[in-house]
């Protein structure tokens, strides 16, 4: 079955062109979310990258849905944000009640096969992005490792946490594809317990989003408190024109291929979605609302006083993007599995 990529605006919404519902179709889903409460839930704790845009959805989306349910966040934090996938999976509400913050490698993990899956990425009822994100890797001033070429000479000890996360994986495939030295140590609440320790000299470095770096630790990139190392996208973010890009640092094709590979969860961005089985009627509701919530010229103000990135991409482009990620081959996949040994 073909699928189509939709871009909702207001215009196809009142042309009718869109994946809107139709009106009796609308007013049923209205009837159902009316004086209901809907709990956006966050798998990382509070202070991230992951709360910062998942509290900016649960803010704003609430008007915008049929019947203007009550929005609540709740953090779910564990196992880079493993257990609250797999919880929202297997267990949260299937009426449309529950939504949440996928983690950006969710695709990419189960296509790896990482212990510890147990949900299928193609199956949850995607809603749609809010933003792409760049992931950096950094130091502290402190650290001798300035740059890459640092961290190929010498061990660099880096806070992270679960082992699915970006904070380990990404780090496993630099030290397999280009040979850096990075140390992971897990076991730290997200990037904000990662920076704590980084502060007190327990690590020298962490990884966590650009968007949410700029924004919580403004103070740090002003200071020059941090070296930022490396930058985990498939286009420079334009606020890190010197900083390399993660494809620029191989010209071997197969590693280069394995780069873009690992890249693709930068694509997937802080996302909105919601678990299996929910009625069409609910999440084409849904969809349209968060479409409606990015052109709304509040969400557009409260973004540009939080000096953060926004970039919406339709539910129907996301579950595209989830299917060509689950494609990969089992021998590039394997590739990848060694490298994070």
């Amino acid at each position: 079955m073909k699928r189509l990529t939709i871009f909702i605006t207001a215009a196809a919404l009142a042309a009718g062109l869109s994946a809107a519902p139709s009106v009796a179709s609308a007013q049923d889903v209205a009837g159902f979310y009316k004086g209901k409460t809907v709990t956006v839930y966050i798998g990382y704790s509070p202070g991230g990258g992951y709360d910062l845009y998942g509290r900016l959805v649960t803010r704003n989306i609430g008007r915008h849905i049929p019947g203007k349910p009550t929005v609540v966040a709740k953090n779910m934090p564990g196992a880079g944000g493993l257990k609250m996938a797999n919880w929202f999976y297997n267990v949260a509400p299937r009426n449309g009640t529950a939504l949440a913050s996928a983690p950006q490698a969710i695709a990419i993990e189960q296509a790896l096969a990482s212990k510890g899956i147990k949900y299928d990425a193609a199956k949850f009822n995607w809603i749609g992005r809010v933003t792409p994100i760049t992931e950096v890797s950094y130091t502290w001033h402190t650290s001798p490792t300035k740059t890459l070429e640092d961290a190929k000479k010498r061990v660099t000890v880096m806070g992270a946490s679960g082992p699915t996360s970006p904070t380990v994986t990404h780090l496993k495939e630099l030290n397999g594809i280009i040979g850096t030295r990075f140390k992971p140590i897990t076991g730290f609440k997200g990037s904000t317990g990662a920076n704590l320790a980084m502060q007190r000299g327990e690590v020298e470095g962490a990884t966590k989003s650009w968007p949410s770096m700029k924004v919580a630790n403004a103070d740090w990139v002003r200071e020059k408190k941090v070296n930022i190392l490396v930058q985990y996208a498939l286009e420079k973010d334009p606020d890190l024109p010197d900083v390399p890009l993660l494809t620029e640092l191989a010209t071997d094709p197969e590693k280069k291929t394995l780069l873009r590979f690992i890249a693709f969860g930068n694509a997937m961005g802080r996302n909105l979605m919601a678990p299996p089985a929910v009625p069409a009627d609910r999440v084409a509701g849904l969809r349209a609302a968060l479409a409606a919530m990015m052109k709304d010229p509040a969400l557009l103000a409260e973004g540009r006083r939080l000096k953060i990135s926004l970039g919406h991409l339709s539910g129907e482009a996301m579950q595209k993007m989830v299917e060509e990620t689950l494609s990969i081959t089992p021998a590039m996949a394997a590739k990848v599995r060694a490298i994070r040994k």
